[in-house]
């Protein structure tokens, strides 16, 4: 266990020289899970975004679809059932992706201490915008701007590691929203940082703001120079 004099170091991996595709995302993140685990890796938080996919967590479902196999196929986009938490949601271009690895033991957070820190990271990285956003709301994951949500959470808990993440929708097409249930909520919407303020942003000129935000709210002490 780590002494109180150790500093809390943060290394930010951003990859946006190219859409990264969710198994390759995956394999990153079992790597660096486990390098983090065995105490070779401080801290990692991954910065990124993907190519479009649907991605179907553990409580997910066939029922989550509106499209058939055949019209998903037809409109080149995959299914990717993945080990984290939560049900159905769609990632893809546009949409801020960040995965911390996280050893939460050496941090002394339990799994709900964890997601709520992950929600005001994701309210300051907003309210940089002007954008008023809220967690915490009684079985409904995420954060939302009214009754719209603007980023999901879902996360995966092994060996006292946290991989998996939040993924922000900054310039999203949330036209691909509407073939699933997002998240498991088929009464409310979504939103994007575009839809409310306007403006160009991209995940990449988010990505450094949400980036500090994190730092912040977990306490490092330190966390390596943006790499863009």
């Amino acid at each position: 266990m780590a002494s109180l004099t150790t500093p809390r170091v943060l290394q930010v991996r951003s990859l946006f020289g190219a859409l990264i595709p969710y198994s390759r995302g995956l394999e990153l993140q079992e790597a660096l899970a486990e390098a983090v685990k065995r105490h070779l890796l401080p801290d990692q938080l991954l910065l990124l975004q993907h190519d479009k996919v649907y991605t179907r967590g553990k409580r997910g479902s066939e029922g989550d679809f509106h499209a058939s196999p055949q019209q998903l196929r037809d409109w080149g986009i995959a299914v990717h059932d993945s080990p984290r938490g939560g049900e159905t949601t769609y990632h893809g271009p546009g949409q801020l992706i960040a995965y911390p690895i996280v050893n939460l033991r050496a941090a002394s957070l339990g799994a709900r201490a964890y997601v709520e820190r992950l929600e005001d990271t994701l309210i300051d990285t907003l309210g940089y915008y002007g954008i008023e956003a809220k967690g915490r709301i009684p079985g409904a994951t995420g954060v939302w701007v009214g009754d719209r949500k603007i980023a999901a959470i879902g996360v995966r808990i092994s060996n006292g590691v946290a991989s998996h993440g939040i993924a922000l929708n900054v310039s999203t097409d949330l036209s691909w929203f509407k073939h699933i249930i997002p998240c498991g909520a088929p009464d409310k919407g979504v939103t994007s940082v575009r839809d409310q303020v306007g403006g160009a942003e991209t995940p990449e000129m988010v990505a450094p703001i949400f980036a500090k935000c994190f730092a912040a709210r977990f306490g490092y002490d330190a966390f390596s120079p943006y790499m863009s």
